[in-house]
């Protein structure tokens, strides 16, 4: 299915293309900055963000983790496996809930995540939070409509994939 695509007035045109490659650029730097900063650490570029994640917010469940990297539980279970072989991750079954899968930094996952000097994400947060209160929560309120979007019209292209 091919798809769907809303008709854009003839002059706002040029305003969507250049946002649409201002995100590109968002996305494409992010990526960049993290498989940079990952390799010199031996990790890859998820495997740095859960490290930083995990250090700054501390332990959390597996499906936790997935949703705030907005990844597959089972795509992050391989990254976790992955990391736990490091040593740099460990994983326990909650008392509550013996389906739970707690995740947390190990001594050396700890010491690899203070020894990471920025997380790339930290130069995406600064260039916000310099945009001040007001204009970052516009940001926000736009950013998460224009997702909730792009997720409803994936949706509608791949019914079979649709969550």
């Amino acid at each position: 299915m091919p798809a769907v695509r809303s008709p854009l007035r003839p002059e706002i045109k040029p305003d969507v293309d250049t946002i649409v490659e201002a995100i590109l650029y968002l996305y494409t730097e992010s990526r960049r900055l993290m498989k940079g900063v990952a390799a010199s650490f031996g990790l890859t570029g998820p495997q740095l963000t859960v490290v930083k994640m995990l250090d700054e917010i501390g332990d959390m469940s597996l499906s936790e983790l997935s949703e705030r990297i907005r990844a597959q539980n089972s795509t992050v279970t391989g990254i976790i496996d992955r990391m736990e072989r490091e040593g740099l991750v460990a994983r326990s079954r909650s008392r509550e809930d013996r389906r739970v899968v707690h995740i947390r930094l190990t001594a050396k996952g700890h010491e690899v995540a203070r020894r990471i000097p920025i997380a790339p994400l930290t130069i995406f947060r600064e260039a916000i939070e310099e945009l001040g209160p007001t204009d970052g929560r516009e940001l926000l309120r736009i950013l998460t409509r224009v997702a909730r979007r792009v997720r409803e019209l994936v949706d509608a292209s791949n019914p079979k994939e649709s969550r």
